[in-house]
């Protein structure tokens, strides 16, 4: 397919600064899912009246925090690198996003993991919530890896565009 085909979907907004097409939606809906454990600390953290009380709310046994935190892990290094692409990155980070769907589904999977484990140790009752939490798994790696604008995005990085 060549690039008039490619990108004739596109609209002008649809491009960022350095003529890329703006990273798809999804990134950000997958991260907010892999980083919710984060997301939660730091509304109990602004929370004056009761910083534990969010916490405790959606997790109801502190290891499923810790464990949601340490799942977390890889979703930072995912937030990292997309904050480090640009034009005058380095050759890692450019090496990184190459391989930044491959972390993204290695995040999601090893959270899935982790709430399997969780079920099967007894601190986790819900069955219900384990299959949905796998079926979105599921439905998240078949997105990353079909998705026409996604796979855009990991072809393209950043480059200096003349004056």
């Amino acid at each position: 397919m060549n690039n008039r085909q490619r990108f004739a979907r596109y609209m002008p907004n649809d491009f960022d600064q350095f003529d890329c097409v703006k990273i798809s939606k999804f990134f950000y809906l997958f991260l907010v899912f892999i980083l919710r454990g984060y997301i939660v600390w730091i509304m109990s953290v602004t929370n004056f009246n009761d910083r534990v009380g969010v916490i405790e709310w959606v997790y109801p046994d502190p290891i499923l925090f810790y464990t949601s935190l340490l799942s977390g892990v890889v979703g930072l290094f995912v937030v990292l690198i997309m904050s480090l692409r640009r034009p005058d990155a380095q050759s890692w980070v450019k090496k990184c996003w190459q391989n930044i769907r491959a972390f993204l589904a290695v995040a999601l999977c090893f959270d899935w993991i982790i709430i399997l484990g969780a079920y099967f140790y007894g601190i986790l009752y819900e069955l219900p919530v384990i299959i949905i939490h796998g079926v979105f798994v599921m439905i998240a790696i078949v997105i990353l890896y079909s998705n026409k604008r996604i796979q855009i995005n990991i072809e393209e990085f950043p480059e200096k565009l003349p004056d």
